[in-house]
């Protein structure tokens, strides 16, 4: 049974890959890569489609849309000049009095096609100016918190295995694969677990468990950002989105806010389920959606969280316990406006947002997949494969956003080498330009081995990778409010100043990949509301 669970575990941590010269293929050069239970090496692996799916994001951005119809309206303009111009030649030529008189009526036309011309020239550029110069309503980090559990929920490693072994929940098997995991897994000894329920003995899950948890994360979160925001009061807010994954009950967690704080009838709430550690990141694209269109000015509460004890496996099947290494407590509200005038108090602004999904891939759709074992115990699987196709997601997400955030020079150094130089190097692509774009950069903290992966594909340095390492062996996986307690790291710090850009990405089920990028409009300190000045 050890030799077992020592291969299960080697399944896990060792990754090998083989990459293969697919040549041209749709007019593009291809490479595929062959890997089992390894990220995607992004220097081999460059598949021009990539490029494209990064430009074409930026053109359905709006660029094609105004450009076009200026420049054919000019240029219709100008044919019609020429053509004038080109009659008034040819009746010149000849010295008949009829052709005098119809020289004299071409230039009566021509003086008034002149007149239209310059009118129709200054309106297509106001338009023009006015459509794709003018920002548009700008979406406004006011204030965010992260929730920091009480001390008595610290579970370090060896108290972890200790528990297990009591409650009698467990195989020996079972309990010896989660102390290997457990020592390699990135994680220290002060993360925190909902421990006097998900290992007491004979442990089955409840809605009772469930909700007791729901309601201490996200009520203790929101409770810290309005105290945080004390000019807002709860009744302002007219957009409420809470995400959870794994545990949806009737009434939504975002009834639960709306009852407890008693927002007002007609608050616009959401309620965002079974879109794993991605979640948050489709909170705040939805949230910025709503306040750009529907609802401008206007104040909208994100709040994103995982149940542990709904995701919690006392069962015998390796794919489903891993979550049981990595998922920790948490929870992160965010205030958000589409104001101006809050622009003066507002930590960040919302620069890009970029969301992208593999969920047409059936290895992708099946790497996280909530399911049933044999003996009918539900929690989530977790596929050998999930790292592989989360590289792939990866790839398609940063390369779209690179076409977004890179300095126009790099754009045209990645053309001028892509049409000329060696095709090979890293360089040849916007991913591998992502950092220069960058001040800060938060990774969803899921295992110590996927982001040494990422730091390796990235070439990102320690420096990149701090807030991401720091805040899983502090708090561990806390899923989509992962990328906050980073940011909030960064905060603590002192790191964060006023012009610097924060890049926050992060996968999830389906498999998805989403980016978000912030601009800090100040010099942004700790407070006493900071999850590392509480831990």
């Amino acid at each position: 049974m050890k030799m077992a669970n020592d291969q299960h575990f080697h399944n896990y941590e060792q990754l090998s890959m083989n990459i293969v010269n697919r040549g041209m293929q749709d007019g593009s050069l291809s490479f595929s890569v062959r890997v089992r239970r390894g990220l995607s090496d992004f220097v081999s692996s460059v598949n021009l489609k990539y490029v494209w799916l990064g430009y074409r994001y930026l053109i359905n951005h709006g660029a094609l849309l105004v450009v076009s119809p200026l420049v054919a309206v000019v240029s219709s303009m100008i044919l019609g000049k020429l053509q004038i111009t080109w009659e008034l030649w040819d009746a010149s030529s000849s010295s008949s009095s009829s052709s005098s008189k119809s020289i004299d009526q071409m230039l009566a036309i021509s003086t008034t096609y002149n007149s239209f011309f310059l009118v129709g020239l200054l309106i297509c550029l106001v338009l023009y100016a006015y459509a794709y110069l003018m920002p548009q309503q700008p979406t406004y980090l006011v204030d965010y918190a992260c929730y920091c559990p009480p001390n008595e929920l610290k579970v370090s490693k060896e108290r972890y295995i200790e528990l297990a072994r009591k409650s009698g929940n467990f195989e020996p098997s079972t309990i010896e694969f989660q102390q290997q995991v457990l020592k390699n897994s990135g994680l220290g000894d002060d993360t925190y677990l909902p421990h006097r329920t998900i290992f007491r003995p004979g442990f089955r899950k409840s809605l009772k468990d469930g909700r007791e948890e729901a309601a201490a994360v996200i009520l203790g979160a929101v409770d810290d950002l309005l105290a945080a925001t004390s000019w807002v009061r709860a009744r302002d807010i007219k957009i409420l989105i809470v995400n959870c994954s794994l545990f949806n009950t009737t009434p939504s967690l975002s009834a639960m806010v709306i009852n407890h704080y008693k927002l007002k009838h007609n608050t616009v709430s959401y309620n965002l389920g079974g879109m794993g550690c991605a979640a948050g990141m489709i909170a705040i694209s939805l949230a910025s959606d709503l306040l750009q269109g529907a609802y401008p000015g206007s104040y909208a509460l994100v709040v994103s969280t995982e149940n542990v004890s709904f995701a919690w496996y006392t069962g015998k099947d390796i794919d489903m316990i891993v979550p049981n290494c990595f998922l920790r407590m948490g929870a992160a509200a965010m205030l958000l406006s589409s104001r101006r005038i809050d622009r003066w108090r507002a930590k960040y602004e919302l620069k890009q947002l970029v969301r992208t999904h593999k969920s047409t891939d059936a290895r992708s759709f099946n790497s996280l997949y909530l399911k049933q074992d044999a003996e009918g115990i539900q929690s989530l699987s977790v596929s050998k494969e999930v790292i592989e196709v989360g590289g792939h997601a990866l790839k398609d997400n940063i390369t779209a956003l690179g076409s977004l955030v890179l300095p126009l020079k790099e754009h045209i150094q990645f053309f001028t080498t892509l049409l000329f130089g060696n095709k090979s190097k890293p360089y040849n692509t916007p991913e591998y330009k992502l950092k220069l774009a960058f001040k800060h950069i938060c990774i969803l903290a899921t295992s110590k081995k996927v982001l040494d992966e990422i730091q390796k594909n990235l070439d990102l340095t320690d420096d990149y990778m701090e807030a991401s390492r720091k805040t899983l062996e502090r708090f561990g996986n806390t899923s989509s409010s992962s990328v906050w307690y980073e940011l909030a790291y960064l905060e603590a710090k002192g790191k964060v100043k006023r012009g610097d850009r924060v890049w926050q990405i992060a996968l999830g089920s389906g498999l998805k990949c989403n980016s978000a990028v912030w601009l800090a409009l100040r010099n942004v300190s700790m407070t006493k509301k900071n999850p590392w000045f509480l831990a």
